[in-house]
């Protein structure tokens, strides 16, 4: 998999507090066996009213955000059940990040370990962010991962965000808990190698 060291491009402004994953994704969508087509159920009662007729409300639906590869979202974007389809869903329609004050702590863990960037800023950068992405929707951001650092276009503010060396590297290198494990595969197997050694009655036959 390529390296993601940038990330680059508009944002939508979707400021809604305690978005949870049943919102995100409804449950309707999850009768798949794979997870192909999550992006139509994306935010679905959002985007569409009981005929299944488009909001105009919705920022989903306005032209001038169709192309938004970031998410602003609102405190505790993320929280409720454990699902990694609303990840997924946010993915296949297209977002690389979301950009909010705080994240619920599975979702957080759900979208890093699919290589959805969550980036946790303070609520006077998030809301600078996005005043910028409603007065001018074609204003570019850009999240440089390497130097954990969001820049707004439009004021040309730079915020720094928090990021764990363990969830970084797996961003950038497009890891998951598998490969991370793998990654100290010599270290794993010259431990076994000393622990049978030392103890060879415990050593599976």
């Amino acid at each position: 998999m390529s390296k993601l060291s940038v990330i680059e491009g508009s944002a939508a402004p979707l400021p809604i507090e305690n978005l949870d994953t049943d919102q995100i994704m409804p449950k309707q969508f999850l009768r798949i066996i794979d997870k192909a087509g999550l992006s139509q159920g994306l935010l679905y009662d959002l985007r569409f009213d009981e005929h299944g007729e488009p909001l105009d409300a919705c920022v989903l639906n306005q032209a001038q955000y169709k192309a938004a590869r970031i998410l602003i979202g609102g405190s505790n974007f993320g929280c409720g059940s454990s699902r990694e389809h609303a990840v997924w869903g946010l993915q296949q329609y297209g977002f690389d990040a979301v950009i909010a004050p705080s994240f619920a702590e599975i979702f957080y863990s759900n979208a890093m370990n699919n290589r959805l960037l969550l980036v946790q800023l303070d609520r006077e950068a998030v809301d600078i962010l996005l005043r910028d992405s409603v007065g001018d929707p074609a204003s570019i951001i850009r999240i440089d991962l390497e130097a954990q650092t969001v820049t707004s276009g439009t004021s040309g503010k730079v915020f720094s965000f928090p990021l764990g060396a363990r969830h970084k590297r797996m961003v950038i290198e497009g890891m998951d808990t598998i490969d991370l494990t793998l990654a100290q595969r010599a270290d794993i197997e010259a431990f076994e190698k000393r622990h049978f050694a030392r103890y060879p009655w415990a050593a599976v036959m």
